[in-house]
């Protein structure tokens, strides 16, 4: 069996040596190198050619973005970012993966370093794995032009929410599909895979990139047509009904299917709502987190859309949903919002030609 072969780029000296001796622990994964800054790393690419490179986020001389940018030009590959959970990390962290990074994972704290690692260990392992097997060219096409928006103008939207979830890959997806929602649409509710700290800064990159209002989702917030509410990383967003309007509640308790937030979470609190049509996309993610209670959601009569293996950075999540059979559509990104808005438009129509 041909081991994975990795390259370990960053400058601290302690983090490159607990990664080689914790990569070192699984017999289909090789270190072949590592680089304490870009320079070094860009003749290490040259003389390893590795299968996948973990990058510092933050390195003196040259930058992750700065190199990963130039990496991605010259000689693409899969890249796994290792940042560090701040303001400033989660930034540069959501632009790394806008760049082309296939994934990211949180740089333990120095307190954490020399203590347990398992859980850190077994996600970057997975990661690794996940990540030599993406095709990298297709995160890093020049955008495509987007589809004229669609607008739904002076149509009654009362009763309807759309709803996404998504893990690896989602980031990137979410901002591109964001940029092609109307002002006017139905409110949008988010659960992505994202760390605490990371949660604030992405729903502050979809306001940006948006005509629709992004927040991160506060616990009695009510869901208002142009706005868009992300659960916050380490909690739940689930939805409730109360005097005709709907609301945001935010959920404590432990990780489902291994998550916090979780999309099932989310989409088995929509199944509870007696009065709305729910619109619910799962898009790219590693795992099967959603699918499930996407296919509850299509048995009520709920719309359900799934994204295609084609354009996914990973098709765990929306693959299991098809595999279910819980979608109505199944679509590449770039006819996501066409087709979830073919079905917005059809049930709005039907349901005024019906009062």
């Amino acid at each position: 069996m041909k081991k994975i072969t990795v390259l370990i780029v960053d400058d601290s000296r302690l983090v490159r040596e607990i990664l080689v001796e914790i990569l070192a622990s699984y017999q289909d994964i090789e270190v072949v190198g590592v680089a304490e800054d870009a320079f070094v790393a860009r003749e290490m690419i040259k003389k390893c050619s590795p299968d996948v490179i973990t990058l510092d986020v933050e390195m003196p001389r040259m930058d992750g973005i700065t190199f990963l940018k130039n990496l991605m030009r010259l000689r693409p590959m899969p890249v796994i970012m290792l940042s560090t959970l701040t303001n400033k990390g989660a930034d540069i962290t959501l632009e790394a993966l806008e760049l082309g990074a296939v994934d990211f994972i949180a740089k333990p704290r120095s307190a954490d370093l020399l203590g347990d690692l398992s859980s850190f260990n077994d996600e970057l392992y997975s990661k690794i794995k996940f990540a030599a097997q993406v095709d990298v060219s297709r995160l890093i096409k020049p955008a495509t032009t987007m589809l004229e928006q669609p607008l739904l103008g002076n149509v009654q939207i009362k009763h309807e929410i759309i709803a996404f979830g998504a893990s690896t890959g989602g980031t990137d997806a979410l901002r591109k599909l964001m940029r092609q929602m109307p002002k006017d649409s139905p409110p949008v509710i988010i659960t992505q895979h994202i760390p605490e700290s990371f949660s604030g800064r992405f729903a502050k990159r979809l306001n940006a990139n948006s005509e629709m209002t992004a927040h991160e989702a506060k616990d009695g917030m009510r869901l208002q047509r142009g706005n868009i509410y992300v659960a916050p990383g380490w909690l739940h967003l689930t939805i409730v009904e109360h005097n005709d309007g709907y609301y945001c509640r935010l959920d404590d308790r432990g990780t489902v299917n291994r998550h916090k937030p979780s999309v099932a979470v989310m989409f088995d609190s929509l199944l509870a709502l007696e009065h709305v049509k729910v619109f619910a996309c799962l898009l790219t993610g590693m795992g099967e987190d959603g699918a499930h209670s996407l296919l509850a959601l299509k048995n009520k009569g709920h719309f359900t859309l799934v994204q295609n293996e084609a354009t996914s950075v990973v098709w765990g999540m929306p693959g299991v949903a098809y595999q279910l059979n819980a979608h109505s559509v199944i679509a590449p990104l770039p006819k996501i919002v066409s087709r979830l808005f073919q079905s917005v438009l059809a049930h709005v129509t039907a349901y005024a030609g019906s009062k």
